[in-house]
């Protein structure tokens, strides 16, 4: 049973249909390097507990599992679990990954080592209790980690590019606070001993031109899809062009192939 008013019950729905809409593992294929060079910077060790907050397609959840951690996930988005799940039997993975709300995990206080999200999580609607059940499942000593865009970054640009042409639900606090400093050691206060940020450069690489990297986004990104979708012919012929001239922007290729240098903001937390 919900613990929200009913309009924050709709907006989750809207969410979650959000997110389960196009292919989000066609998307995050071509940064799946990315998000291993991401943790790479983190010992992983045999054994370890890890909470994989928003999983998505399992882009963090399979290489914690390859380095031997017990690795569970937690999506609001059953597609995205389904890709997960296909992904990990392929490999011989034993992952659980489980349907259910950042902002109220189905898990044990303390229950993990490590909680990762991923450029994830950030997308919740009510920060503060992300912020708070995050903290909560780490045990203490245990490390928090995030991957957040950055307001200025590329993707932000890109977020907020969407934005202009439909507007972000009613409720909804732009997602891109998470990349603010400030604000992430204001909602990680509580709790924690330690707290880390960093900028970072988080790559992405395609192999096609930057007019088809806008196409598989309105095809595949459930954010951008359904909000192309919302528009007349008129206003997905803007969106695209706004989109086609940013990714044209930004593109450090030099051949028909296309490449974009975006910033997160690494999160590293240590509970107390």
């Amino acid at each position: 049973m919900s613990d929200a008013a009913p309009e924050m019950d709709a907006l989750k729905s809207r969410l979650a249909t959000t997110w389960n809409s196009g292919d989000y593992g066609a998307v995050a294929s071509y940064v799946q390097s990315s998000a291993e060079e991401f943790l790479a910077r983190f010992s992983i060790e045999e054994g370890m507990r890890v909470l994989d907050v928003a999983c998505g397609s399992g882009q963090a959840a399979l290489p914690a599992a390859r380095a031997g951690a017990h690795v569970t996930g937690v999506d609001i988005a059953p597609q995205s679990l389904e890709q997960a799940r296909a992904r990990a039997k392929a490999e011989g993975l034993r992952i659980q990954f489980d349907e259910g709300d950042a902002e109220l995990l189905a898990y044990e206080d303390a229950s993990f080592d490590l909680v990762i999200s991923l450029i994830g999580a950030m997308f919740a609607p009510r920060p503060e209790r992300v912020a708070a059940e995050l903290v909560r499942v780490c045990r203490p000593g245990g490390r928090i980690v995030m991957a957040n865009w950055t307001p200025e970054g590329f993707i932000g640009l890109f977020l907020k590019s969407v934005a202009r042409h439909v507007p972000p639900p009613p409720l909804m606090p732009s997602p891109l606070k998470w990349g603010e400093e400030a604000v992430v050691r204001e909602r990680l206060s509580d709790g924690i001993a330690d707290l880390r940020l960093t900028r970072r450069i988080y790559p992405f690489r395609y192999p096609f031109d930057p007019p088809a990297v806008v196409e598989h986004y309105l095809k595949h990104y459930g954010p951008t899809e359904r909000a192309y979708a919302a528009l007349d012919p008129s206003g997905q012929e803007a969106l695209r062009a706004d989109l086609e001239k940013l990714w044209t922007t930004h593109n450090r290729a030099t051949d028909a192939t296309t490449y974009v240098e975006a910033e997160i903001l690494e999160v590293v937390a240590t509970r107390q």
